[in-house]
């Protein structure tokens, strides 16, 4: 029952992922708060006495006043993980070869003839990109449309069960972070327990403290 009752994203997780997810979406407060925790990584949990900084996504008294909530959510990710994640990302690795990239898409003509759309044209039947899948219809097979979604996801986790092991064992070494004083060293010790024995896909969430830990390596 708790498996059925998971968002999409969620369904390729293993069970103690999913598990963790359901409890923190029956702990939000609205359906804001559920949509930050299910795209949060651990937050101020690793970081002792600390408080998240605010965003788009957690003053909620910045956010647009929409009827639906999927279309609140996709302001918010237009305002916040379009221009800091997507798009910074592609710039950087088309920039890294010389690559000009156009994102057609984000035309201010475009962008805001897509907001004008009823909703109800924009998902359908349970399924989103109503209109674009309409439209592809005309020129592209149905088979090169209705298929999985293909990310371009870089492989941490075989990274942090491989090649880069010692490297971040060293870098979030107990000893280590209880003398640095910035990081909660038994939670991050946890974590990277938890990922290496399979139980939890918290390698996104480490990441993120190796990143921090080889930053402040390199001061």
């Amino acid at each position: 029952l708790i498996i059925r009752m998971m968002p999409k994203r969620m369904r390729g997780q293993s069970l103690g992922d999913k598990v963790y997810k359901f409890i923190s979406f029956l702990e939000a407060e609205n359906q804001a708060d559920s949509h930050l925790r299910h795209i949060s990584h651990w937050g101020e949990k690793a970081v002792p006495n600390a408080n998240a900084s605010e965003t788009a996504y957690s003053n909620q008294a910045r956010h647009p006043q929409l009827q639906e909530f999927q279309e609140l959510m996709m302001a918010l990710e237009g305002v916040v993980y379009l221009p800091e994640n997507v798009l910074t990302k592609t710039d950087r690795a088309s920039m890294a070869v010389s690559l000009e990239t156009r994102a057609p898409l984000l035309d201010p003509d475009i962008y805001r003839l897509a907001w004008s759309i009823p909703h109800e044209f924009k998902r359908k039947d349970g399924r989103g990109k109503w209109i674009l899948r309409k439209l592809l219809d005309r020129y592209v097979p149905r088979e090169l449309v209705d298929r999985p979604k293909m990310g371009f996801a870089a492989p941490v986790d075989e990274w942090l069960r491989g090649e880069l092991r010692e490297w971040a064992e060293a870098l979030i070494e107990p000893s280590r972070l209880r003398r640095e004083g910035y990081l909660d060293a038994d939670f991050i010790q946890h974590g990277w327990t938890e990922f290496q024995g399979g139980h939890r896909a918290t390698e996104h969430n480490l990441w993120d403290v190796l990143m921090f830990q080889s930053w402040l390596e390199h001061q």
